[in-house]
């Protein structure tokens, strides 16, 4: 009989026998004719093809986390190095030798993704020849969701390193041992492969999943359609398209791998597939997410607040597109969320050891929605003095509390991201909004100077820079005592609208001379959910580049930056500074913080530098284990490593 191969792709030891490399499936396991001999053991071959997602979200497996530029931490001795891989990759430590976050061979973090390419294709040869206890169409939905899952774990890999081997079957365990020396393929070929697959995927996957119960998290026609436009997007940004770095980057045997010309028409493709996606998700039935009405009567304010706040955080909501059922933000949030009692420092129901670099309290757009720097009402140049919290924030910000003018007059995204001093936080046992109830059922009121509640309190567990975390944490979390503690489930989104229609108004400014309605619809879908106005009339009225969203370049200033804004802390920003080639823009800036030792208003507000990172141009790209260049040498390593 047949054995399951498990190959691991070039991973072998030239110099070794074929029993060495191939390690077959012993006679006395399951063989791949009882892995497919009913429709029972055919599911749970289904079940681990699925297995092998990436765990987004989770702190030490997910580089798009700590990894961004996004956050920064203290580094706590007792769970050693694993738990800040991230940080680990920005300080430099990321080699050739063990490198970190490894999908390559499944190491340092990493899932084997080739290892999961070579089950789907297991899947896929032989799911065909099952005909008992299973439809036709079911067979057909399953070998859908099983291409989907190859393209995407191909799509995880080209996005890591660049140009990749391509897997298209699994090979035979009398496989020669040229056949298994493989090479790095042209990245427009994997990118045409890939798309390829979803292409054949999408008419037999389901609009939309029926039996909610039990099928949450598989994939459906909006999930395929929306991988297929981040891939194109990602194919036609500035790191793949025509990116003169990688001009000469050529295999052993001469071939070109990355294309040399820039190609606009790789925008419009992009953007064909993002509106298609968009459609087909409204048909879906999903939608922007909006936070119901809570039993307590909520103003405008703070259900606005919760919007923006819950849409991150709530669980299957209708905006999420994607997400899977194993993943959570149980971590995430562990990791994130602050104290809300004194004694939390010494019994921890949360250890927030990551918290948010100052540079995102500057990124959210002021209430006029524009940046804060180009606001023509907004002091930019003194934004770290301190003011008093007008009135009229008592939503946001404790009315005559002394804060940071950083704080003052921000979009709503800015607080429904970010906790910080003198802030309030609707949540944690405390669900009355302001004004309303006593006071200890009344939002909390952040004090984050050393030695107050969220401050300072010990050598661990507090906030580097003087913010906290918002967005990471469920409403419905209470933690009071060390015996008394409330984790609500929440899903991690891969996927949701709001970024849907940004990729669109992307890829469509890309792809025209001048944007059009189409872009600034795209973008004001989003913004008018934030609860502001479009961008024309904002920057017209409000900013020193009243033109701005006029132009491409000054249009795709705004986009970026919205992207940034709407995605924070949501695993996107990684992604999409390495495409944009903007990366060593934003990695090579001082990581800062306001002064966690500072006791006093003023000694508190002062500006620090916690760390100074160095961005290289190899970064934007993983490097391949050493080890796997020696056993085959048909590969060549990623470009500048």
């Amino acid at each position: 009989m047949k054995k399951i191969l498990y190959y691991l792709l070039v991973l072998v030891p030239i110099t070794y026998s074929c029993n060495k490399y191939l390690d077959i499936v012993p006679d006395n396991v399951a063989t791949l004719e009882y892995a497919f001999l009913d429709r029972t053991s055919a599911e749970k071959f289904l079940a681990t093809c699925y297995q092998y997602l990436p765990n987004l979200g989770v702190i030490s497996d997910d580089p798009a986390i700590q990894g961004s530029d996004e956050f920064w931490g203290i580094e706590d001795p007792f769970y050693g190095a694993t738990n800040y891989r991230g940080m680990r990759m920005r300080k430099g430590e990321l080699n050739v030798n063990s490198p970190i976050f490894n999908y390559w061979d499944g190491e340092y973090g990493g899932k084997p993704l080739f290892k999961a390419i070579r089950d789907c294709n297991i899947f896929l040869e032989n799911i065909v020849n099952l005909e008992a206890d299973l439809s036709e169409q079911e067979k057909l939905r399953w070998i859908s969701e099983v291409k989907f899952l190859k393209a995407y774990y191909h799509f995880y890999l080209v996005r890591m390193y660049g140009s990749i081997p391509i897997q298209r079957t699994s090979l035979d365990v009398d496989a020669g041992i040229d056949e298994v020396r493989v090479y790095r393929e042209p990245f427009d070929d994997v990118i045409n492969y890939i798309v390829d697959l979803l292409d054949e995927a999408v008419p037999d996957l389901p609009i939309e999943i029926a039996n909610r119960a039990s099928e949450l998290g598989r994939i459906t026609q909006p999930i395929a359609l929306a991988l297929k436009a981040e891939v194109l997007a990602t194919a036609a940004s500035p790191l793949f398209n025509g990116n003169p770095d990688f001009a000469s980057y050529v295999d052993k045997r001469g071939v070109a791998l990355f294309s040399k010309a820039y190609d606009e028409k790789k925008w419009e493709k992009a953007a064909l597939a993002a509106k298609n996606a968009i459609d087909t998700a409204l048909l879906a039935g999903h939608r922007l997410y909006q936070f119901e009405e809570y039993p307590t009567a909520l103003s405008d304010s703070t259900r606005l607040l919760m919007t923006l706040r819950h849409v991150f955080a709530d669980k299957w909501n209708k905006e999420i597109i994607w997400t899977a059922a194993k993943l959570t933000l149980n971590n995430y949030m562990y990791a994130t969320a602050p104290y809300f009692l004194r004694d939390y420092n010494m019994w921890t129901p949360s250890d927030p050891y990551m918290v948010p670099d100052l540079r995102m309290a500057e990124l959210f757009y002021t209430n006029n929605g524009v940046p804060v720097d180009e606001d023509i009402s907004f002091d930019y140049v003194n934004r770290f003095q301190t003011v008093e919290a007008p009135a009229d924030h008592k939503f946001f910000v404790e009315p005559n509390y002394i804060t940071a003018k950083i704080n003052i007059s921000r979009e709503t995204r800015f607080y429904a991201n970010l906790a910080f001093d003198g802030s309030v936080w609707f949540g944690n046992g405390r669900v009355k909004d302001v004004g309303k109830g006593n006071l200890s059922e009344q939002p909390w009121v952040f004090k984050t100077k050393k030695g107050e509640v969220q401050g300072k309190n010990g050598a661990l567990r507090y906030s580097l820079s003087g913010y906290w975390i918002r967005k990471s944490s469920h409403f419905e979390n209470v933690a009071t005592s060390a015996t008394s503690k409330v984790t609500v489930r929440s899903t991690f989104p891969i996927v949701r609208l709001a970024d849907l229609y940004l990729l669109y108004a992307e890829a469509l400014n890309e792809a025209l001379v001048t944007p059009d309605e189409r872009v600034y619809d795209a973008i004001n879908i989003v913004r008018e959910r934030a609860g502001l106005l479009g961008v024309i009339e904002s920057w017209a009225a409000y900013s020193k580049y009243p033109t701005k969203p006029k132009t491409k370049e000054g249009f795709r200033q705004i986009i970026q930056q919205e992207r940034m804004i709407e995605l924070a802390f949501e695993g996107k920003r990684f992604w999409d500074l390495k495409r944009w080639k903007t990366a060593a823009k934003w990695y090579n800036q001082p990581i800062r913080g306001l002064n966690a030792d500072g006791e006093t208003v003023d000694e508190f507000n002062t500006v620090k530098t916690l760390f100074v990172p160095q961005f290289k141009n190899r970064d934007y790209l993983f490097p391949v284990k050493e080890y796997n260049l020696r056993v085959n040498a048909n590969l060549v390593q990623t470009p500048n490593w």
